[in-house]
């Protein structure tokens, strides 16, 4: 009988900021910040998802080429999420003519 390696849904706060290159406290202000999402246990441990550390990442790096505060960065990244959501929609739905390159050949 074989086993497959899976790699565990969501992590362990310890494991999170050990993976995320950062202290447990950080991480923990992060989430105090409404910066990261996480669920809590019954015990009260936090746990992540995989993808909150892109998340991270994203954060660290505005704050290190923005110089921004942890709080500011709140409204930048709500403003990148709703830029993204916009691109989306947008892709989702064909041209409007004036969005359509002029200098293309048309058929």
């Amino acid at each position: 009988m074989s086993y497959a390696i899976v790699r565990p849904v969501r992590l362990r706060l310890d494991a999170f900021a050990h993976a995320a290159g950062l202290h447990p406290e950080l991480v923990r202000r992060l989430v105090a910040l409404g910066l990261l999402d996480a669920t809590t246990d019954a015990g009260g441990e936090l746990w992540f998802v995989r993808a909150q550390l892109a998340r991270v990442a994203r954060i660290e790096r505005l704050r290190r080429s923005l110089a921004l505060n942890y709080a500011a960065l709140g409204l930048v990244l709500d403003l990148l999420d709703r830029i993204e959501e916009l691109e989306a929609a947008l892709r989702g739905r064909p041209p409007r003519p004036e969005e359509v390159d002029r200098w293309r050949p048309t058929a």
